[in-house]
């Protein structure tokens, strides 16, 4: 088995990242789901991983495989404790390069190469005993057991560990006499702290307040310190000689493919940190089945970036259910305004994002479409600059989607020409979804036109009120027939305006 990467199985499975975050992210607030997943992780940049959706199953199972066994807590804390090593590593090799001291910069290198081969030693013991079986981890394993063994590495860890115990040995007395100072080694005096504190024991009387004060942990050391140091160097020779060596021999010390693993294996990381903090709302996720079918659905699915923010308010999150069947391609929902139409459009398309990326989705199970393009239409603010109608407007960004759009796309379409006549909008919207339909594509259409959701291949849904308050919305997203009668029958008996009530009334 050959390891390439934690991320990818093959060189072919690779897939480049956008430059930049496509329009749809903003649309399907999918920028915000990136940021809440890598927040606190800024110095590893994993935001190009979301950029880069998967092209085939196989990648996406690859991917499956390992999120999964990195669930288990074994194989978790095995890799959260090498990351906390690397994590160390860089930040040593840091201050390093930093520093202009040579004795200076030269320990803080010697520490970032301790710390470096405690990681490499650490990983390859802890993963070994976790036993992983998933193939993107078992292969990492047997590539990194035989990079722990190399020469090139026991060879970096020996003399790591010489030069550390060499420098050990380098004792030594500072004498303060004034405003001078002076360095000679060190030639057995006593140490009488443990002395004085046992002389003292018996006038204990229990716990008293800490008068001392703390030193500050300097990165780099003031002229007297570096003077001091030079003085060290001057005193031991050979050492610091060999710590000269020793930097030149192993300028770049970090090995490419344990530095990547590193950064990739993040990916999954941070996923399952936010899965884990939503799941203990109760809240849950799910593995997808992705194919090429069209037959998708999902159960308790939800609005990933609204989740999130409910989340930190303590709030209750609603989840919902969709599915297509046969040669059903379009969901068209209806209701009332602020029902949760178009949060049920966004976690539709989110599920489908983070799918290709081989990502948990939100949801107790969910079968989803393996896609080549997401697009959406939502609303935009007018702008002047161009000179163009609303109307117009909406006309240019939705013959451009269907002019890209192929069958395997998916397209959101939300509340498309609001700002015409009704019967305008009814016949333009028949339009847009008779090419969808030759198309074959998967829709949403979020509309308040009942009209459109008795076309081919589509079904009708509709978001639901409260029976005993129908101005309260219950965000429930459910297949049904749109009648365009349910809400306002419902606001008429609130106010008692129905027919039959108007009648009793008049007759009395």
């Amino acid at each position: 088995m050959t390891f390439h990467s934690i991320l990818f199985e093959r060189p072919e499975d690779r897939t480049e990242p956008w430059p930049a975050a496509p329009d749809f992210f903003i649309d399907l607030n999918l920028d915000q789901v990136v940021d809440d997943i890598i927040a606190g992780r800024e110095e590893y940049g994993l935001k190009p991983f979301f950029l880069a959706p998967l092209k085939s199953v196989g990648a996406i199972e690859y991917r499956h495989e390992i999120m999964r066994e990195l669930e288990a807590a074994r194989t978790r804390d095995a890799i959260q404790s090498f990351a906390q090593a690397m994590s160390r590593t860089r930040r040593y090799w840091g201050i390093s390069a930093k520093i202009i001291d040579k004795n200076v910069k030269q320990g803080w290198f010697l520490n970032a190469v301790e710390a470096y081969c405690d990681a490499v030693g650490g990983l390859a013991r802890d993963l070994e005993a976790a036993g992983p079986k998933s193939r993107g981890l078992s292969s990492f394993l047997e590539y990194l057991k035989k990079y722990a063994e190399s020469s090139e590495f026991t060879s970096l860890s020996a003399e790591t560990k010489k030069v550390r115990a060499d420098l050990s040995t380098a004792k030594y007395c500072l004498l303060i006499r004034g405003n001078q100072f002076s360095v000679r080694k060190y030639e057995g005096e006593a140490e009488y702290s443990a002395e004085v504190e046992r002389t003292f024991q018996k006038f204990k009387q229990g716990a008293a307040k800490d008068y001392r004060i703390e030193i500050p942990d300097f990165l780099d050391v003031n002229h007297l310190e570096e003077a001091a140091l030079d003085f060290v160097a001057k005193l031991y020779p050979e050492i610091f000689q060999g710590l000269d060596a020793y930097c030149a021999r192993h300028p770049n010390f970090l090995e490419s493919t344990i530095a990547t693993f590193d950064r990739e294996v993040q990916f999954y990381v941070a996923n399952l940190d936010l899965v884990a903090q939503l799941r203990a709302t109760g809240l849950q996720f799910c593995y997808p089945e992705v194919s090429e079918s069209k037959e998708v659905s999902s159960r308790e699915s939800f609005d990933l970036a609204l989740a999130v923010k409910l989340m930190r308010e303590k709030s209750y999150v609603v989840t919902n259910d969709f599915y297509l069947k046969g040669d059903e391609r379009i969901l068209v929902v209806n209701g009332p305004n602020q029902g949760g139409k178009t949060t049920f459009a966004r976690a539709f398309a989110q599920q489908h994002y983070l799918a290709s990326l081989g990502c948990p989705v939100p949801g107790r199970e969910a079968r989803l479409f393996l896609f080549d393009r997401i697009f959406t239409h939502f609303e935009r603010e007018e702008d002047i600059s161009d000179l163009r109608s609303k109307l117009e407007d909406d006309l240019v960004r939705i013959h451009a989607i269907l002019d890209k759009c192929t069958p395997n796309s998916i397209v959101i379409v939300n509340e498309l020409f609001s700002s015409s006549a009704l019967p305008d909008a009814v016949f333009l919207g028949k339009k847009v979804l008779d090419r969808i339909i030759q198309l074959d594509s998967l829709c949403i259409y979020v509309t308040f036109l009942d009209e459109l959701s008795s076309l081919e291949k589509t079904v009708s849904m509709l978001s639901t009120i409260r029976a005993d308050n129908p101005e309260v919305c219950t965000f429930k997203i459910v297949r049904r027939p749109a009648d365009g009668l349910a809400y306002a029958q419902a606001i008429a008996n609130k106010y008692q305006l129905s027919y039959e009530r108007i009648k009793e009334r008049i007759r009395s």
